[in-house]
């Protein structure tokens, strides 16, 4: 039996193109392939004119859980910064059109990085939105400090990034994460209705209003994101990381090192 895709494509609606995370086993964990399937079909609908609006969204309960654990532990500080990875997440940032997320339940680490890469999150009420990687032994290496400083403010994120504390969607909203707070179980059916009625307004104005709008928030932005993945880089070589790792598995309190 042929296993499914972890990245599953459809077309919602006329112009909506809806992309579904797929690794429920996994938590919906962005291991870098699966962030490769995200970016790769994103270009394909930059130049398919028939698509309109792209759509992420994962799970009921979990839209991304963060990167993949098992990756993350055999990489090491000499990773090159200019790594697949940080390619993949640069080609879904590049992305042209309007992309929305529908987020129900948790939202954590490259879940909410990924998330902060679209333009209009809509999240049911139980969602959770977190950057725990400080949990770990290392610190979000792909926006949770460089964007999300941006989006909510200073001392949101000092909290949310030095604690590694989620924040609800009603939070979320209040600081300018979340666009739209709805019921439980309705953030896909939500998005959908949004993405619809976009694609059915001028496709190079929506391009252009998107792009004016993110220039707000881009300034200085790839300096910033490239300072945040040599940090990040760096950290993945440290005692603290396999040690943050090893106690996440085994279910134990970790004993940081600072080393």
């Amino acid at each position: 039996m042929t296993p499914e895709p972890a990245l599953v494509w459809s077309r919602a609606a006329p112009g909506v193109l809806l992309l579904r995370l797929n690794r429920p086993e996994r938590r919906n964990a962005l291991a870098t392939p699966l962030l490769e399937a995200i970016a790769q079909a994103l270009i394909v609908a930059d130049a398919d004119p028939s698509v309109r609006v792209a759509v992420i969204t994962g799970g009921d309960k979990i839209f991304a859980a963060g990167a993949d654990l098992d990756e993350l532990a055999t990489a090491g500080a000499d990773e090159p910064i200019q790594s697949p990875r940080f390619a993949a997440w640069a080609k879904i940032r590049s992305f042209e059109k309007p992309l929305l997320a529908a987020v129900e339940g948790w939202c954590l680490g490259a879940g909410a990085e990924l998330m902060m890469c679209c333009d209009i999150v809509v999240a049911g009420e139980t969602a959770r939105f977190g950057q725990p990687e400080t949990n770990l032994g290392v610190i979000p290496g792909a926006g949770g400090g460089a964007t999300l400083a941006r989006l909510v403010g200073r001392a949101l994120a000092m909290k949310m990034v030095l604690t590694g504390e989620p924040i609800d969607a009603a939070q979320a909203r209040a600081a300018g994460l979340v666009a739209d707070v709805v019921a439980t179980g309705t953030a896909q059916e939500a998005a959908l209705a949004l993405a619809s009625r976009l694609a059915q307004r001028a496709p190079l104005a929506l391009r252009e209003a998107k792009a004016s709008v993110r220039q707000a928030l881009a300034s200085f932005e790839p300096d910033h994101l490239m300072a945040e993945r040599r940090r990040f880089v760096a950290l993945l070589g440290t005692q603290d990381k396999a040690e943050g790792i090893a106690a996440f598995k085994t279910k134990r309190e970790p004993v940081w090192r600072g080393a």
